[in-house]
């Protein structure tokens, strides 16, 4: 019999319609796990309620009490993805000797977690959930995909390729992350910083069950940033190469226009001024731009303000039950 207890962490946002199919699954995995003697009967799955606006929360407490199993954590408002599996480890931690986060939607594989249990008893404190294609996403996100991990790599962050947010962590692993105190959360790019022994487990990707997609373009392009924006300097770097270019290239139109000047060629001068201001300006545009998302970062950084608030939660008064 493993005595190692096992929480599965599962952030939820506007999760209603997938809910029930999730507690049912990940329940059959956690059951069989405890069944075969793999982790503890102590073992719990913990939905973290990210500010729903439907009936996400009223689920997850109608679970708490039919399942011994499930609990629950309940934001005073939402606090985005990265921040609500933050909170999870946060309140798992104590009482867990591992931590698997995952997705509600089911897309990622539930069959891989006893792979990853495994790994663990082989002594590893990291283990990366990696999907084995991309089959299941569009050519656009494939694309845009590779070229996001492509970029990472060539400023210098390591992170693991077709690795998103399901993982395990073994209880240290899970302590020195959240000695992490930034309040700008990217969480694959810190996950690898933390080091320890770590191995890898394939799965296929599946189509999202039930609801729409939390992630549209929109959100995909604010997280990329954020990834880049956190964990390099290297936009700054390119800014001042921008605009040592734009000056030697501005010392290059000056000889050419003094050349044509003595030669006595007349040059109406509109159209390249006109276009020469709009890029100027567009340069400046951008560079300022970026400069500001980083101040912001830092602006955000030191006011030291909690990353969530945590309203309600069963997980804790759960575990102290069992401990008596």
């Amino acid at each position: 019999m493993n005595n190692s207890i096992l929480t599965v962490v599962v952030p939820c946002y506007n999760e209603q319609e997938v809910l029930p199919e999730t507690v049912k699954e990940l329940g059959g995995v956690l059951e069989k796990l405890i069944k075969d003697g793999n982790v503890s009967p102590k073992s719990k799955i913990l939905f973290v309620n990210d500010g729903s606006k439907d009936k996400t929360w009223e689920l997850i407490s109608k679970y708490t009490k039919e399942y011994e199993y499930v609990t629950g954590i309940k934001f005073s408002r939402n606090y985005g993805h990265q921040n609500a599996l933050l909170a999870g480890m946060s309140v798992a931690v104590e009482y867990s000797d591992m931590i698997i986060t995952i997705d509600a939607d089911l897309q990622d594989d539930i069959n891989a977690i006893p792979e990853m249990v495994e790994k663990y008893n082989e002594g590893y404190d990291v283990v990366y959930g990696v999907r084995n294609s991309r089959e299941t996403d569009t050519f656009f996100k494939r694309r845009t995909a590779l070229a996001f991990y492509g970029l990472m790599s060539k400023l210098g962050v390591k992170l693991v390729l077709d690795s998103a947010d399901y993982r395990l962590l073994s209880k240290r692993a899970t302590e020195s992350l959240l000695d992490f105190k930034e309040r700008n959360l990217f969480l694959r790019g810190m996950v690898p910083l933390v080091g320890y022994d770590s191995a890898k487990v394939y799965y296929a990707r599946k189509e999202r069950f039930a609801g729409k997609s939390k992630y549209p373009l929109s959100k995909m392009l604010h997280f990329a940033l954020d990834g880049i924006t956190s964990f390099s300097i290297a936009p700054i770097h390119l800014i001042l190469y921008l605009g040592v270019l734009t000056v030697i290239f501005s010392i290059i139109m000056m000889i050419y226009t003094l050349v044509e000047k003595i030669n006595g060629h007349i040059v109406s001068g509109w159209a390249s001024l006109m276009i020469s201001i709009w890029f100027l300006g567009g340069v400046q545009l951008i560079s300022i731009s970026i400069i500001g998302e980083y101040v912001g970062k830092i602006f955000s950084e030191v006011k030291h303000r909690p990353r969530f608030v945590i309203e309600t939660e069963t997980y804790t008064e759960k575990m102290t039950k069992q401990d008596k």
